[in-house]
């Protein structure tokens, strides 16, 4: 059956279309030049219009696409349109039905994966989405059309919600397993740890991403988190033991992981290792030998002895050195040097031998080639940069020679040999599930080693734990945007925020998170406390006061109760306290470094010199091209890592802390701290 423009209508509409006519399943729209054929499974839509003398048929199509035939007679018009839409419709009702079938089989797969008794990942997303758009490429109508049907209705706008809102869809479901899985398992969340888990500890127990961040404020119970998530992987039988990686920075806290976990879990076969510890496990295993670790490692009065001897034969055998490094002393360092060979001098060398060991550190941490080295470092210092690793090749080569004559490794070896042996395929990773302690003290180099690891076992998830607010490392090679841009570094997945803190008060609180957070470039979160303070909790007090303040505390401070003096380097340790065993011989009072402090707590927290200039706090920046050069770069920001170091020293105290400052030189801090609210004292 077809349909003609009249003779009159073809010259009038001067159109390239003046023929329909009907297929088995389409039409064929048709001219002196030109054809055009629609199948139904193209169609959308079959218009009938009626002008002021002919009729016109208007086919729409995907895509905004319409052909139109013009000048036909109208009641031929209305006759053919008829027909077409009867047959049109007829097809339209059949394919319907295959289509219903196709979906229906979408949605099954789709509420089986919604209906599994697990943590859906967001990696599934990806395939779930290739999926629907599959069958709707395998669908005889066209998408835009299923909405016209009762049978495709409900399950077309099923699946297009999956495809066009699949990570909202996700968080609904999975927001819905957990809330599920905290009530079926009420009594695991109680009774894993001392103290019962609270609601966003638990929560980020259950989350199962691939990649997860845990940000653990001060006092929110990270390790409480780790130990409970592993206790969680065994009772759900998503891991065994040995399939478990539990990782942290340093040989005492991976001892005290494997007592908690021992305790809580009364389990074999979990080892929480430091990264150096897992990395000599991995050239064990993959190599079949047993590297000695150097004992440049564990002898300072050794390595120091390597550095000078190497550093003074270098002077006084090359002048050229020798003029190098006088210029690098006196110019950068700003040390007087004094004229002829200043190398013998035994306090300059002395004081020269740990900045030699920091600058090998940051080398050997680097690991690349000297030109590699230079190409990395930053543009504007990167031609004094290859000016002093020049300099220091010769250290670096009688390193790497003691190194071989020991027949032994250092620290940052032991972990490039691992992710060697790793991308080599000599070690098989056999953990599922890996685990990090204080993730925010991690270095691009221990990074390197557990992108490796993932790389072995690509189902192998990451639930880091850590605090960008205490990242106070970076002078040893932390890199804290591997923390605040985690899931650019380690792949798309989740964060959960430890919101409790069960350690300050809210004043203490309120005052830390507010000063923290001035830097534009920490992660935004909220910490609340669970007891309540009140103005003095945190308090300004002149450093003259430090003994009226000891006296005070004398009278009230119980004997369990601990006052912690902090500093922010151990040679501003007050003379005071030689003479505190007897004075007060009650009172249970310890110094440290506000570094060291880190992990600590007490009931009262002294903080001393908040002073301008030499030693004083914030710290004048100090580094050397070396630095600037190797270490990660700094944020824009004034004295962002040493407003760091202050939260850690004030989220130490349990119930009051006091600021002790400078009169005549008072610290940049001390006016911050004013305008936030915090009470200026004359005496305790």
């Amino acid at each position: 059956m077809e349909l003609k423009s009249t003779s009159l209508g073809k010259h009038l509409a001067q159109h390239p279309y003046n023929r329909v006519r009907l297929l088995a399943a389409g039409v064929e729209v048709s001219g002196e030049k030109h054809e055009y054929l629609i199948p139904f499974n193209q169609l959308l839509a079959i218009q009938c219009k009626r002008g002021l003398v002919w009729g016109e048929l208007e086919f729409s199509l995907p895509e905004n696409k319409v052909v139109r035939l013009h000048g036909t007679e109208w009641q031929e018009t209305q006759r053919f349109y008829h027909y077409l839409n009867k047959a049109w419709q007829g097809w339209s009702a059949e394919m319907s039905e295959v289509s219903a079938q196709v979906l229906q089989d979408v949605v099954d797969t789709l509420q089986r994966f919604e209906q599994q008794d697990m943590w859906l990942r967001r990696n599934a997303l990806s395939e779930l989405r290739h999926t629907i758009e599959k069958a709707f490429d395998a669908l005889p109508l066209p998408v835009e059309r299923l909405n016209e049907f009762a049978s495709c209705r409900e399950l077309y706008q099923f699946c297009r919600q999956w495809l066009q809102h699949g990570e909202q869809q996700l968080a609904i479901r999975n927001t819905d397993w957990t809330s599920r899985m905290l009530k079926q398992y009420a009594d695991f969340f109680d009774r894993v740890e001392s103290s019962p888990l609270n609601p966003s500890q638990a929560r980020a127990v259950v989350n199962g991403e691939d990649s997860l961040l845990v940000l653990a404020g001060a006092g929110s119970g990270k390790t409480s988190v780790l130990v409970a998530r592993a206790g969680w992987l065994l009772m759900r039988k998503q891991a065994t033991p040995q399939q478990i990686l539990l990782l942290a920075f340093g040989r005492q806290a991976a001892d005290e992981m494997n007592q908690r976990i021992q305790s809580r879990l009364e389990i074999d076969g979990i080892q929480a290792r430091t990264f150096h510890a897992l990395a000599l496990h991995i050239i064990q295993q993959g190599s079949n030998k047993s590297p000695a670790i150097s004992k440049l490692e564990s002898d300072s009065s050794h390595r120091r002895k390597l550095l000078i001897d190497t550093w003074r034969q270098q002077c006084s055998e090359k002048k050229a050195h020798a003029t190098g490094w006088r210029q690098w002393l006196n110019d950068e360092l700003e040390w007087d040097v004094e004229e002829g060979e200043f190398w013998k001098n035994e306090r300059l060398a002395q004081r020269l031998a740990s900045r030699l060991e920091r600058w090998l550190g940051l080398m050997r941490m680097h690991g690349g080639a000297q030109a590699a080295m230079i190409a990395s470092a930053p543009e504007e210092v990167r031609e004094l940069f290859g000016k002093r690793v020049k300099l220091m090749a010769p250290l670096l080569k009688a390193w790497k020679s003691a190194l071989k004559d020991e027949g032994a490794v250092d620290f940052s070896g032991l972990i490039h040999q691992a992710v060697n042996i790793l991308e080599k395929g000599r070690f098989i990773s056999p953990w599922k599930h890996i685990l990090v302690d204080e993730f925010q003290d991690i270095s691009p180099q221990r990074a390197a080693l557990l992108a490796a690891l993932r790389k072995q076992n690509k189902q192998t998830t990451l639930f880091a734990v850590g605090d960008d607010w205490q990242a106070i490392y970076r002078f040893s090679g932390a890199e804290m945007t591997l923390t605040t841009a985690f899931h650019h570094h380690f792949g798309d997945g989740d964060r959960c925020v430890l919101d409790t803190t069960y350690r300050f008060n809210d004043r203490i609180g309120d005052i830390a998170n507010r000063f923290v957070q001035e830097n534009p470039h920490q992660l935004e979160k909220p910490l609340n406390s669970l007891s309540k303070g009140n103005k003095k909790s945190i308090s300004l007090l002149p450093d003259d006061q430090l003994e009226p303040l000891l006296n005070k505390i004398s009278g009230y401070a119980k004997p369990e109760e601990r006052v912690l003096l902090l500093a922010r380097y151990h040679h501003l340790r007050p003379e005071i306290l030689e003479k505190a065993k007897t004075r007060w011989p009650k009172l249970k009072l310890d110094f440290m470094t506000i570094h060291a402090s880190k992990g600590q707590q007490a009931d009262f927290v002294i903080i001393l010199g908040l002073q301008q200039g030499k030693d004083g706090f914030p710290a004048a920046a100090r580094e050397s091209v070396m630095e600037q050069g190797l270490l990660p770069q700094p944020e824009d920001f004034p004295d962002a890592e040493e407003r760091r170091l202050a939260y850690v020293a004030i989220t130490r105290a349990k119930q009051q802390v006091w600021m002790l400052f400078d009169r005549q030189q008072p610290s940049d801090f001390v006016a911050q701290f004013k305008q936030l609210g915090v009470p200026l004292l004359r005496k305790p």
